[in-house]
């Protein structure tokens, strides 16, 4: 393949990627900047926080769609593999985190890892991240912790069902962007929900009457 179309692939995964759409909503929709809600992130949370749960739905399909779209294409369509799907399926994540069109403060990128999953896998990675995040978000109160067990959870799945070394090449990559976006989190010791703290104080409770 060509220098050229190599650089438009990875270059076109980014600028997808780099489309702030959750800023835009807020703006266009909602007449407010989104990040001065909850943590300053630009994404389809804080769409959320802004008070509108139909605009947040919109952002976070098209935060999820800017990753799905270049690397679906990519993948199922002009059939990159190598180091060259890594490149091109790690580019929008990278371009959402750290957008030009943000002064390259951009989110978390968690929506577009949807998204990039959703591109390499279809409803395999997706539905396995969204259960694990779920689960994970149940147990745990520190979001990033839940977030990187989640993908822990996904490697799992990797492993086991599609053990590729494209998908576990791209797997370490996104997850050391997003541990890196989240990393004010992960400096945190990861706790338990408070409601696991009650389980267990009324276990230990118990222990003690008997």
């Amino acid at each position: 393949m060509e220098t050229i179309t190599i650089l438009a692939w990875i270059t076109a995964a980014f600028l997808s990627g780099s489309l702030p759409f959750s800023v835009w909503v807020g703006q266009l929709a909602l007449r407010t900047d989104i990040r001065r809600y909850g943590d300053g992130n630009p994404g389809a949370t804080n769409v959320l926080r802004s008070g509108s749960r139909g605009w947040a739905a919109l952002a976070l399909s098209l935060d999820s769609l800017k990753g799905a779209i270049p690397v679906g294409l990519a993948y199922f369509w002009a059939g990159l593999t190598g180091w060259l799907l890594v490149a091109v399926a790690l580019a929008p994540v990278l371009g959402h985190a750290f957008s030009p069109l943000l002064r390259f403060r951009g989110g978390k990128a968690v929506a577009v890892t949807f998204g990039l999953w959703t591109g390499l896998t279809l409803w395999e990675g997706p539905t396995v991240l969204g259960l694990a995040l779920g689960l994970w978000f149940v147990i745990v109160a520190v979001d990033g912790w839940a977030m990187l067990l989640a993908l822990f959870s996904l490697l799992a799945y990797l492993l086991l069902a599609r053990p590729e070394p494209d998908l576990l090449t791209i797997w370490i990559g996104n997850t050391l962007i997003l541990a890196w976006k989240h990393r004010a989190d992960l400096a945190q010791w990861p706790q338990p929900r408070s409601w696991l703290k009650k389980k267990e104080l009324v276990r230990t409770e118990g222990t003690h009457r008997h």
